[in-house]
């Protein structure tokens, strides 16, 4: 018999940080040294825009059939596979990845930090988010307008005996850029 569980993972949110730059200063010579007062106030005027990051769309794995465990991995791109033994009904529901816009200094390099796992919850009923993946993946880079969009996936874990309802988080994740 199967299922249905409607998945719904909102309330992502983030967190903001400002990038900082060390040079190390050595003693190369004076040409060396001109260039690195040139390249260290080049990075004070840049550093000086702070990066940020706002969430845009949230999380939602949609509609699931539960025959036994299994998990459902939905792609940044906001495509779905199910595993084990749960499926993916017809009626697929509200499916898509998290969305957040990342904006700082134009043409800029950041790194990403995703979370480990979340918990989402109906009830006293709870499954376990894991795998976070990103697009772009671990590193993104600013346009030229100093924005990009970036897309986050995760993987649903489903036990057999999963209790039907809709699943949100009771604490929203956290997804971290810095300037590298």
């Amino acid at each position: 018999m199967d299922r249905e569980l409607n998945i719904l993972f909102l309330k992502t949110y983030n967190r903001q940080l400002n990038g900082q730059h060390l040079l190390p200063i050595g003693e190369v010579g004076r040409g060396f040294f001109l260039f690195f007062i040139f390249f260290a106030c080049f990075i004070q005027a840049v550093s000086s825009q702070p990066i940020g990051i706002a969430k845009t769309i949230d999380m939602n794995f949609g509609n699931i059939a539960v025959i036994s465990a299994g998990t459902v991995i939905l792609a940044p791109g906001g495509s779905r596979i199910g595993t084990g033994g749960v499926t993916l009904p017809a009626l697929a529901g509200t499916v898509i990845s998290a969305s957040f816009d990342v904006t700082g200094g134009a043409n800029l390099t950041y790194a990403i930090t995703l979370p480990l796992n979340c918990i989402i919850s109906s009830g006293a009923n709870n499954m376990t988010i894991d795998n976070f993946t990103s697009l772009p993946s671990a590193t993104g880079v600013l346009n030229g307008a100093g924005t990009q969009q970036l897309k986050v996936g995760a993987t649903l874990n489903i036990s057999g005996a999963q209790t039907p309802g809709s699943y949100i988080t009771s604490f929203p994740f956290d997804i971290t850029v810095n300037y590298n």
